[in-house]
């Protein structure tokens, strides 16, 4: 079996994870955690794309970054995309607690 490739889009924090079930499952996420994007309904951002962990939302892919992931979402793409945990700092500013690397994978077999 072929190994996916992987090409990193961009790296950047989870945005919101305080607000949401970050705190609460702190201790079972670690560096290298895969995370779920969804297409989210959200009065505040129509590009919004949430990130799960299992049951726990965690956060969301920053506004600046989400339009073109959501529009590969929408149209059925979500398997192409891996998205990881790739830093954790329970020492700084809770806004920065957290960031993720955004990669598409190709060659799955």
């Amino acid at each position: 079996m072929a190994k996916a490739k992987r090409r990193t889009l961009f790296n950047c924090n989870l945005a919101g994870f305080t607000y949401y079930d970050g705190p609460l499952a702190w201790e079972d996420l670690k560096v290298g955690t895969k995370l779920t994007p969804v297409a989210e309904n959200n009065a505040h951002d129509p590009n919004a794309v949430a990130l799960y962990y299992q049951d726990n939302l965690l956060g969301y892919i920053p506004r600046n970054r989400n339009e073109n992931i959501r529009a590969f979402l929408e149209m059925g793409h979500a398997d192409i995309f891996d998205i990881r945990i790739s830093r954790m700092s329970r020492e700084e500013h809770p806004e920065r607690q957290v960031d993720i690397s955004v990669g598409i994978c190709a060659g799955k077999a």
